[in-house]
């Protein structure tokens, strides 16, 4: 397999959010290229990548936390990459992140539009939690 796992850089804001968009995990009402950096600039969040023996991003997930519960978003090995164990990779390196800052409970979502990734991460112990997700947009969107 052969990648290093590290944090995002700057310089790979371009390549992270080709990748997030060649998975399918980008959507029109996030601007992932805002994603990217609002991660990166937190103290409770970052953007970790593999990356491959020619410096290419080979996978990628964001981190966080709100003090109690860590969070994993954009999730993604690069499709030509896949089944590789790189998302599993990925999965463990933000859960060490997690653990390194004392959180020990970690949560996704997953879109009802990408059910496929749910045996994935049943794979990798997760479950699914019966809970009513609530949102409410604060600029005025509907």
């Amino acid at each position: 397999m052969s990648v290093t796992i590290e944090a995002a850089q700057e310089t790979d804001e371009a390549g992270v959010v080709a990748l997030w968009q060649a998975c399918g995990l980008t959507v029109p009402y996030n601007d992932p290229a805002t994603d990217f950096r609002f991660a990166r600039a937190g103290a409770a969040s970052d953007v970790l990548v593999a990356r491959a023996a020619d410096g290419a991003v080979a996978g990628t997930v964001m981190v966080g936390h709100d003090g109690h519960r860590g969070w994993l978003y954009y999730l993604a090995a690069a499709p030509s990459r896949q089944g590789e164990g790189i998302g599993r990779l990925m999965v463990e390196a933000a859960e060490h992140w997690l653990r390194m800052r004392g959180i020990v409970k970690v949560q996704l979502l997953v879109r009802e539009t990408n059910t496929r990734v749910v045996g994935f991460y049943q794979h990798l112990g997760f479950e699914v939690a019966p809970r009513t997700v609530m949102s409410k947009w604060l600029d005025g969107r509907d």
